[in-house]
């Protein structure tokens, strides 16, 4: 386990310096004038030597391979630069956002394994039947369903409707104080239309893991023995049929974090997401580079945690071959 962790962080190097370097590449390339985005409307009445002057200021005069080189030396020191957007340290910024931005993930993301765990076996116990069509054909409704839709809807029939929850931020109006319970009731509707949003994948993938594995020798000749189908279904079909959900895992961290996004702009929960989105037109370089390198992070973290859980659980896979 140790040589594989080493052996992947050692290959997330060249990929986070490519990732970086791509961010200020294409940031460059952008259309958003990072000068006027920071001057706001001050820029409408400035004269052009003025903005010379702030662009040189601000180091956006430079060519971009000089402002990464000098952004890169940095961060290995541990300084990740100025924000522009939000005028302060880039590591404020994430510190301050980051904990609301993995709460949301994290609970979306239980939920959504949880919830696709009991919908998946429940419709692979009985092939064909009513449960079954109901549960996929729902999940694949909710597979072709964009997540922004989504969100639009809930709040629509939760806050609006219904007024049963707020309707988005992470405190009342007017207050600003985080209080447990409303952290709580603010927390439900973001996190519970990003876990409706990777439902059907793991829904689809334990039944399908599922269903096969109730129809492997082991399996029957559990049956035959006359074991119980609980025991059946809980101690032999489902160990067997939740492998291919680890491979899911990782493979769905990406996805999360796109819909992260997403949520965390409709809802105005004040996480990572959200940052990233003013970053981006705003040219933020520094803020920008910080935010998708701990994304990528992320991604190789979540590849790393489905290939060590899967070499745990399977005992036919040997981690030091991987």
């Amino acid at each position: 386990m140790a040589r594989l962790t080493a052996r992947r962080a050692l290959y997330a190097v060249p990929v986070l310096l490519v990732v970086t370097f791509g961010v200020f590449a294409v940031a460059a390339a952008s259309p958003f004038d990072p000068v006027k985005a920071y001057a706001g409307t001050a820029a409408l009445g400035a004269d052009q030597e003025t903005l010379d002057r702030l662009r040189e200021n601000l180091g956006v005069d430079r060519p971009f391979t000089a402002r990464w080189w000098d952004w890169l030396t940095s961060a290995l020191g541990g300084d990740l630069g100025q924000s522009a957007v939000m005028r302060q340290p880039v590591a404020e910024v994430i510190g301050e956002r980051l904990l609301w931005s993995t709460l949301l993930c994290a609970v979306a993301f239980a939920a959504a394994v949880l919830l696709g765990t009991v919908l998946g076996v429940l419709a692979a116990r009985r092939p064909g039947s009513l449960v079954d069509r109901a549960v996929t054909s729902a999940a694949y409704m909710l597979e072709a369903a964009p997540v922004f839709w989504i969100a639009l809807l809930a709040v629509w029939l939760f806050a609006l409707q219904l007024d049963v929850l707020p309707a988005g931020g992470l405190t009342d109006t007017g207050s600003e104080r985080v209080t447990f319970g409303g952290l709580i009731e603010h927390l439900v509707l973001p996190a519970g239309v990003l876990a409706v949003s990777q439902l059907p994948w793991f829904t689809l993938y334990v039944r399908q893991g599922v269903g096969d594995a109730l129809a492997e020798d082991p399996v029957r000749g559990a049956r035959a023995r006359g074991l119980s189908e609980r025991t059946v279904l809980l101690g032999h079909a489902l160990r067997s049929g939740l492998l291919p959900v680890l491979t899911l895992i990782g493979s769905r961290v990406p996805e999360l974090i796109t819909g992260a996004l997403l949520v965390e702009t409709v809802f105005s929960w004040p996480g990572i997401a959200s940052a990233t989105v003013e970053a981006a037109t705003a040219v933020d370089f520094p803020l920008l580079a910080a935010l998708t390198t701990l994304a990528t992070a992320a991604v190789l973290a979540g590849n790393l945690l489905a290939d060590l859980l899967y070499g745990l659980i399977d005992p036919r896979v040997k981690l030091e071959e991987m």
